[in-house]
């Protein structure tokens, strides 16, 4: 057991860490909130300290507020649909013996560590592309008049785009719960009949709906940010923008920085709000 002085050394030992985070943490958060509550644009050289929620009235009053939380709310949707139904698939795949099989899971985790912005201008421009991707080289291989991903199916494009780059996440967190399966009930139940459907649905998913809950928090905390796959791809156009989005356009396109920490904040608040809600039903899922 840890003694009393091994405690306090601990505690000691992580102060600055803690410090440090807390700070990198706590200044850029005081920052915008103070911002948001006052009139703050540098190119019109106007500056007053305290004009109220006037920014957080405007920014939700906003006519794309709403229409923005919707398509925020299907691309993140979108994305953990893929990542969850494809890491479950890949996981079982995975979980079978094969040639090269230490080679082919580092394969298919490396797309997790490509930077989003390379990862968009490489679907950008070496797939989606109308006259040089690879896909207007099969349409046309094939007869077919060359699709125009990004303008004619946009969300789509970006859903795709994100989801191959979180699906090795959620690849190998679902195969560590797999893995941690035990064979014996699996070998039990195909010696009693049970067909290969049925042996997942009632032993395999219910094992995996832990990891599931937990891919699901993570992930939606981190998507609901996204920004570098629609600035790199479609600019925000074609009804693709998010909340993090129009915050970005606030602050850097209309140069209003009180109006944009508002929106900031008002993200973060949303965020925090769909966390706690995750939270509590992965705490419930723990529990049983």
């Amino acid at each position: 057991m840890a003694t009393m002085h091994s405690r306090s050394a601990a505690r000691f030992m992580i102060t600055p860490a803690v410090f440090l985070l807390l700070v990198w943490m706590l200044v850029p958060l005081c920052m915008t909130l103070y911002f948001s509550f006052a009139d703050y644009r540098p190119l019109r050289a106007t500056f007053e300290p305290w004009i109220g929620f006037d920014n957080y009235v405007r920014f939700v009053s906003s006519s794309s507020f709403w229409s923005l939380i919707v398509t925020t709310l299907w691309m993140v949707g979108g994305i953990l649909s893929i990542t969850i139904v494809g890491g479950v698939l890949m996981a079982l795949l995975l979980d079978r013996p094969m040639f090269g099989q230490g080679l082919v899971r580092i394969l298919v985790i490396a797309p997790f560590f490509v930077m989003p912005t390379v990862s968009a201008l490489v679907w950008k421009n070496m797939l989606f592309n109308v006259d040089n991707g690879l896909f207007s080289y099969l349409y046309k291989f094939f007869g077919a008049q060359p699709f125009d991903f990004l303008s004619q199916a946009p969300m789509l494009s970006i859903i795709v785009i994100v989801a191959w780059q979180w699906l090795p996440f959620a690849t190998l967190i679902l195969l560590t719960a797999v893995q941690s399966l035990d064979s014996e009930q699996l070998e039990a139940a195909e010696m009693d009949g049970a067909p290969a459907l049925s042996r997942f649905r009632f032993i395999i998913l219910p094992h995996l709906s832990r990891a599931i809950t937990v891919v699901i928090l993570i992930q939606t905390i981190f998507l609901l940010s996204i920004f570098a796959e629609i600035f790199v791809t479609t600019n925000g156009a074609f009804g693709t923008r998010t909340l993090t989005y129009l915050v970005y356009q606030r602050v850097l396109e209309s140069q209003n920085v009180g109006l944009g920490s508002a929106g900031g904040i008002i993200a973060v608040i949303l965020a925090n709000i769909v966390a706690i809600f995750l939270m509590r039903i992965v705490g419930k899922n723990l529990d049983n």
